[in-house]
């Protein structure tokens, strides 16, 4: 079993930056791909990015690609989302995920571990 705790949302003028934390506990997070999804009010939700156990793949949704970079540090068990050039699109909760493997996979029925999410609004 891992549980996930999301931190690090707020609320940021557009172009501003944020950064996100996922902290895991329970089992060795080092052998889990680590996944960024979020979901804005009315809409499914979204794939945004991942990364493999040892950090070597990353996948990116076209989206957010060139602004967000997605990277992790096993000895402390978290995985972050630096966010930069927000904009107020990109207003959503934001939830990791987990799933054992290293397929950076981009469907969130492939993650069996989710935290609770942190909420970012991005204000024009």
């Amino acid at each position: 079993q891992v549980q996930l705790v999301e931190s690090g949302g707020g609320l940021v003028q557009a172009g501003g930056s944020l950064r996100l934390s996922c902290e895991a506990s329970g089992r060795t997070f080092g052998s889990y791909t680590v996944a960024w999804f979020r979901q804005a009010p009315g809409t499914e939700r979204g794939f945004v990015a991942a990364i493999s156990w040892s950090g070597g793949l990353t996948n990116y949704a076209n989206a957010v690609k060139g602004r967000f970079t997605i990277s992790r540090d096993n000895a402390k068990n978290t995985v972050f989302l630096r966010m930069n050039s927000l904009i107020p699109e990109d207003t959503a909760v934001y939830s990791c995920a987990a799933r054992l493997g290293l397929a950076v996979l981009r469907n969130s029925d492939d993650y069996n571990y989710w935290g609770q999410g942190t909420q970012v609004t991005v204000s024009s």
